[in-house]
């Protein structure tokens, strides 16, 4: 599938020369270039329109994405011509239906809204002749970082199945986080305590650079130290890093024994963790090692400040 608010032409060749099996389209605009490109290219699109339920996800308002004021797909009120348009259209062939409310959802309440909704609209094209076959549900499905209780897979997908197998509707489903988050772990060591007037601050050599999530959403990300210090007391920390914002921090309000030197790991990190990384403040990004039982392996070199700077040129 591709998926994307704004694909470009040269994206779509080489989609459509891939053999892609769907594209996920956002706009009516963006359906008259692909048919464009597909006469060109003597080919047929395969094509699923992303619908805007105007569902409420109940989730970080950055990453809710089925709201009327969203930029992500087609409303509603729209689809059911942006279909006709696909059906009538030489170049475009329909073959499913998008739907994608927000991430990190801890209820199934919202996902059977927007289904609902969605087959309504299924169920209208049928009687128009403009048969689908699968409904993309998107992803969303949260995980526990602190205290959540989000479903479990099995119960999300049973809410899922039913519906769409009476209609003879395949299922397609994107459960990145679900899959991912907890497999992944941010390393990073205490460089040095500081205490002020109002907090203590444990300053790490990892920063908003390295995870973004906690900067940009407010994200709770629970931190644990590798080893136990039991020479220190306990104390509510704020772990920092050292990039020049007062936005970069990893947690706050930590109770914690540490003393400078200690490493920590920040759990939950397996989803956007280091796909968000950058080179932020000159920051090399960490290197990423898999482990496969009692084997490690590197799976990404750690970057280097010259390999910051050897793709830019003097002139």
């Amino acid at each position: 599938m591709f998926s994307g608010v704004a694909k470009k032409r040269e994206e779509m060749v080489a989609a459509l020369e891939a053999g892609i099996h769907c594209f996920n389209v956002e706009s009516v605009a963006e359906l008259e270039l692909l048919a464009e490109v597909a006469q060109e290219l003597g080919k047929e699109a395969p094509v699923s329109l992303r619908v805007n339920p105007d569902v409420d996800a109940k989730t970080h308002p950055y990453i809710s994405t089925g709201l009327a004021e969203n930029k992500f797909g087609i409303s509603m009120e729209h689809a059911y011509q942006a279909y006709a348009f696909v059906h009538a259209t030489e170049g475009l062939r329909v073959i499913g239906i998008d739907c994608h409310i927000g991430s990190q959802l801890t209820e199934l309440a919202p996902f059977k809204d927007a289904l609902d909704r969605v087959l309504d609209l299924v169920d209208r094209l049928r009687e128009a002749g403009i048969v689908l076959e699968h409904v993309d549900a998107g992803g969303g499905l949260g995980v526990r970082y602190k205290d959540e209780t989000p479903p479990d897979i099995t119960d999300y997908v049973r809410a899922l199945k039913g519906p769409l197998a009476a209609r003879g509707l395949g299922l397609m489903l994107e459960p990145g986080r679900s899959i991912v988050a907890n497999a992944g772990t941010l390393i990073t060591q205490v460089d040095f305590l500081k205490t002020t007037e109002k907090h203590n601050f444990a300053l790490v050599d990892a920063a908003m650079n390295d995870l973004l999530r906690p900067a940009l959403y407010q994200a709770w990300m629970d931190i644990k130290p590798l080893e136990v210090n039991s020479d220190v007391t306990e104390k509510a920390w704020n772990i920092v890093g050292p990039v020049c914002e007062t936005g970069d921090f990893l947690g706050k309000d930590r109770r914690l024994a540490l003393s400078a030197g200690d490493r920590l790991a920040v759990l939950g990190a397996g989803a956007y963790g280091f796909v968000m990384a950058s080179n932020y403040n000159t920051r090399p990004r960490a290197a990423e090692i898999m482990i496969d039982g009692d084997q490690m392996h590197l799976v990404r070199e750690r970057e280097t400040v010259a390999d910051l700077f050897k793709h830019e040129h003097l002139l």
